[in-house]
């Protein structure tokens, strides 16, 4: 008699794997934070216009990667979690704040959850700031990537990376960056979602792909 495992078409018994390209910069007055839209599971494409960019509140944002279901949960409860902080404090909350959280959860989770998010935003104290929470670490950075992806383009963002560029700058970064990853991993695509958060609020902007920038290979 068949063992019931072989009845089963392979993507049933394979281990799904996920891919994204996932992207945040610090400039002097805010953030820039981006990802591409393709939500994969193995060779399949599930949705090709995720947007991957959740604000935890008004003034601060994460981006998904790793399992869409977990990362979105984990963004919903901290979401909810700094909109009774800010009631109870009377004011917004901290980027910081918001990335311990987000770190914590995690953390918590690690056997259960399968998520990476890097969480970005304007504050009074420290205004634009860019963490990488994953598992239990939490790192402040210039500026940081994601996803499958990522791997593709470590030296493009190496080479192009400038202290204290201009908001403009920032956004170009984040808009070629995504578009080298999605142009060499198959699990990243689609369009470009990029938000630009600094003291005035976030603005956000869906990139499609006959509008993102042409390289030699392209």
């Amino acid at each position: 008699m068949m063992e019931e495992s072989t009845l089963k078409p392979s993507w049933m018994t394979e281990e799904v794997k996920t891919g994204t390209t996932i992207i945040a910069i610090a400039f002097k007055g805010g953030v820039v934070i981006g990802s591409d839209s393709r939500v994969s599971a193995g060779e399949s494409v599930v949705n090709r216009v995720m947007n991957k960019l959740s604000p935890l509140h008004d003034k601060i944002y994460c981006a998904l990667s790793g399992s869409a279901a977990d990362a979105q949960t984990i963004a919903e409860l901290v979401n909810y979690q700094l909109d009774v902080h800010s009631l109870e404090m009377e004011e917004d909350p901290l980027v910081h704040s918001a990335a311990t959280l987000v770190k914590n959860i995690c953390y918590k989770y690690k056997e259960e959850l399968s998520a990476h998010l890097i969480v970005a935003g304007w504050d009074r104290r420290a205004g634009g700031q860019v963490y990488v929470t994953l598992d239990g670490l939490l790192s402040k950075q210039p500026f940081a990537i994601g996803g499958s992806g990522s791997s593709y383009i470590y030296g493009f963002v190496d080479a192009e990376y400038r202290k204290d560029m201009t908001r403009r700058k920032c956004q170009e970064f984040v808009v070629n960056a995504l578009t080298l990853a999605m142009s060499r991993d198959g699990s990243s695509g689609g369009v470009a979602y990029i938000a630009t958060i600094d003291e005035e609020g976030a603005e956000e902007k869906c990139i499609l792909g006959n509008e993102l920038p042409k390289f030699f290979d392209q």
